[in-house]
């Protein structure tokens, strides 16, 4: 006979609640200091809804009142040296966490001022909220994006769900770099059913990190209810499925979440981690401005009402007059206090139109509009002293032959022997002797230890990496197949491409992101693909593409020292070709930013990258026609090298851009114009531009090959152009 037989998650999963014996087995004063710190919350956010209602902040006001004891019962658990990142309603957790490092070890909220550290976290943050050049950010981040790394706020982001993978990472660095130190990440109920907080999850479970998933399940989205979009409410149980302890508390009780918070650090200081806490709360008002929920309809005023009767400060106050801790006189005392420094703030922050009652903001706070792309990608600073080796140099330097895959290996396994910061995350990165295309076979040999498998989950383990490159890792993220940055695109884009001039600059962002492009192997439409446009979208990647094994060490070298994220493209085509390389030598660099002439010659300038630099030198040997082929190698905005492309135009007077890919996923439109703002005088035709067809390669072998621009294209350019000067001559 059948037998059903129930399971159980695999981790504990409890509800954990309070009484008031265990609000009067807390320490009066802190119970007093966490009272203070949430008036403080409610009356910093009221404040800054009358800002936005008069004006004066340019962008949304996603306020948390309501949501204040979920803050400061997190934050009472924290030092400075823990890390927190949040979401776009984040101002309740980002002030406590500021604020904390600068309050006194005897500061007693009914009789102290605030001191000008406490004053002057809360004008900057303020600041920031209102765009201005004193924020934390300089006024890039606003409400939403926040980042002040010396408080352990490393960085918030507007994205839902985009933060978990990043709070993973920052946990993976404090692992593996022996720091005692936890990170929590801040996010919602919306955000517990994005895929990203899943991966985030797992990832973190099965490499054990000390990190904090905190939900705060207010129950809505925008307007939506959470059981309008999941059938299972409980949002905790996602980590219990995972392995995760997990713990629900009553998120309008600070001592709950105190608790609930204690029980967390306990369980990662017996198991490593990590731990889900689900702290249920409710907003006030709407998604963003001063008005409840119920004025647009999507819920009651009577259920306002009931949850308004459970209002974290309003609970609070109870509490402490019934344990007679604080007098009438008190409250009086601590709301004064706390209302005055927000105030000061304010003050510091507008001035009065003159002639009139209104408040502007003073024009010497404002950002000058002259940086707007300032801090985008760092300096290069970071290569001074460094070794560079390029093809020019290598007179009397003894050479050795080997295949682009095994100098592709032994480089990333010297570089991981030079630099214990530097790992590699990726799928299958620690199996098959060197993953699926053998180059982690030298960094297996090096640093095992420090090869991290990776589950499917491309935007997890890329904001992972994000997250481990802002805490003092070095990480290199392998993605098996350029189609499959795609899945990836938000980490990508929204997170490494925009986190570094969004939060201000001044800070490194050290990823490589190795990417395999294979588009002649008949892997079909969805694993061909080169993504390099989809990373020149965003200015703040560097992009190289390396067409020999000594381009290969030298760019990987460059890009494991450079403190901006790199893309670095392998064209599996050139997996097994031998080349020569420095005998020996896996620690040289080739500069970021420099082309390579491979073919000089005067009749036109072809400018390619990746197989097709040599089909170029192939064509043009095959037409007879003196083209000189550069090899741009480094691709992004900031990487081309118009000192070299500028000095071959003024030349040959004829430019063709050569691409493999297809051309709706080609750079070339883009330097084509540049080209032409830059050089257009010495221009004598058209810029002509070879590409693969409008679709993505098929399984096909002849419309795989038809898909892809090849030799016979870049004949067929070189020949109309060559016609074109012996015409006019």
């Amino acid at each position: 006979m059948i037998e059903k037989i129930s399971l159980s998650p695999a981790a504990p999963w409890f509800r954990l609640s309070v009484t008031d014996e265990d609000w009067r087995a807390e320490k009066a004063r802190d119970l007093i200091h966490w009272y203070g710190q949430m008036l403080l919350i409610r009356r910093f956010e009221e404040k800054l809804l009358d800002l936005e209602k008069a004006g004066l902040i340019h962008g949304p006001a996603h306020a948390s009142i309501g949501q204040e004891a979920g803050a400061v019962g997190a934050m009472s658990v924290l030092g400075t040296a823990d890390k927190i990142n949040g979401t776009h309603r984040a101002h309740h957790q980002v002030l406590m966490k500021l604020i904390n490092p600068e309050v006194p070890e005897n500061f007693d909220i009914r009789a102290d001022a605030f001191n000008p550290g406490m004053n002057d976290a809360i004008y900057r943050f303020m600041a920031e909220i209102m765009g201005l050049a004193p924020g934390y950010c300089g006024g890039r981040g606003g409400s939403m994006h926040m980042r002040a790394n010396e408080a352990g706020v490393v960085g918030s982001s507007a994205i839902v769900g985009g933060n978990p993978p990043h709070a993973v990472g920052y946990a993976l660095a404090d692992k593996l770099l022996g720091r005692d130190a936890i990170s929590v990440t801040f996010f919602g109920d919306g955000a517990t059913q994005a895929g990203a907080t899943y991966e985030a999850m797992n990832i973190a479970a099965v490499q054990s990190l000390p990190v904090i998933f905190f939900i705060e399940n207010n129950l809505y989205g925008v307007s939506t209810h959470v059981r309008e979009i999941t059938r299972e409410t409980r949002m905790s149980s996602r980590g219990a499925m995972l392995a995760i302890p997990s713990i629900e508390c009553d998120g309008m009780d600070v001592v709950a979440v105190h608790r609930a918070m204690l029980e967390a650090r306990r369980i990662i200081a017996e198991t490593g981690g990590p731990v889900v806490v689900e702290a249920m709360c409710y907003r006030y008002l709407h998604q963003s401005g001063s008005r409840p929920g119920s004025e647009f309809g999507y819920r009651t005023k009577e259920e306002e009402a009931e949850w308004m009767k459970r209002d974290p400060i309003a609970q609070a106050q109870v509490r402490l007059k019934s344990m007679k801790l604080l007098s009438a006189a008190d409250f009086a005392r601590i709301d004064s206090t706390v209302t005055e420094a927000v105030a000061s703030a304010a003050t510091r922050l507008t001035e009065p139109v003159p002639g009139g009652n209104n408040l502007r903001i003073p024009a010497n706070l404002w950002p000058d509009p002259a940086t707007v792309d300032d801090g985008i990608v760092g300096d290069m600073s970071e290569f001074a002293g460094c070794r560079f080796l390029d093809h020019d140099q290598l007179d009397g330097v003894e050479l050795e032959e080997t295949k682009f895959v095994t100098a592709a290996s032994d480089a990333l396994g010297a570089a991981m022997r030079r630099d214990p910061t530097i790992i590699v995350l990726g799928e299958d990165a620690h199996q098959m002797r060197g993953g699926v295309s053998g180059f982690t076979r030298g960094a297996l040999e090096a640093a095992a230890n420090r090869v991290l498998p990776m589950p499917i989950s491309e935007n997890g383990f890329t904001g992972v990496a994000l997250g481990a490159a802002l805490n003092g890792l070095r990480p290199v993220a392998e993605i098996m197949f350029g189609d499959f940055c795609f899945v990836a695109a938000d980490q990508i884009g929204n997170g490494v491409g925009k986190i570094r001039h969004m939060f201000g600059d001044g800070f490194p962002v050290p990823i490589v992101l190795r990417v395999r492009v294979s588009p002649h192997t008949g892997y079909g439409s969805q694993h061909s693909c080169d993504p390099s446009a989809l990373f020149g979208m965003f200015p703040g990647w560097r992009i190289v593409s390396p067409t020999t094994a000594m381009d290969y060490i030298g760019l990987l070298n460059s890009a494991l020292i450079c403190n901006d994220p790199v893309l670095l493209l392998e064209h599996s085509e050139f997996y097994q070709r031998s080349y020569e390389v420095p005998k020996g030598d896996r620690d040289f660099c080739i500069p970021l930013g420099k082309a390579r002439v491979v073919r000089p010659g005067r009749a036109c300038t072809v400018l390619a990258t990746s197989v097709m630099v040599q089909n170029a030198i192939t064509a043009a040997e095959e037409a007879g026609i003196d083209a000189e082929v550069i090899d741009l190698r480094s691709l992004d905005h900031f990487g081309i090298d118009w000192e070299t492309i500028g000095k071959s135009i003024r030349k040959t007077n004829r430019v063709i851009i050569a691409e493999q890919t297809a051309r709706r996923l080609s750079m070339g439109g883009t330097w084509a114009a540049e080209i032409q703002e830059r050089l257009f005088d010495y221009l004598d035709h058209e810029i002509l531009r070879v590409t693969g067809g409008l679709a993505s390669p098929t399984v096909s072998a002849v419309l795989n090959r038809a898909a892809l621009g090849s030799v016979g294209n870049i004949r067929s350019a070189l020949v109309e152009i060559a016609g074109h000067t012996i015409a006019t001559n």
